[in-house]
């Protein structure tokens, strides 16, 4: 039986929790930030979890994270 390919994708986009959930960086970060406030964009700095019903997903797109 060959070995599953993770997706190159989804292992740039995500890490795998201690607790065996999925973290990943948040969105609307990279540009038009002018408009944004300080404690917005202080506050999408930090990784958020895989909402639960996205596991599986990444789970299967990531097999020996």
């Amino acid at each position: 039986m060959p070995k599953i390919k993770t997706n190159r994708g989804a292992a740039k986009r995500f890490r795998r929790t201690g607790n065996g959930g999925f973290k990943c960086g948040q969105s609307h970060r990279r540009h038009i930030l002018t408009k944004k406030s300080t404690k917005r964009k202080r506050q999408l700095r930090s990784p958020k979890a895989v909402h639960p019903s996205d596991v599986r997903m990444a789970e299967r797109m990531m097999p020996y994270s």
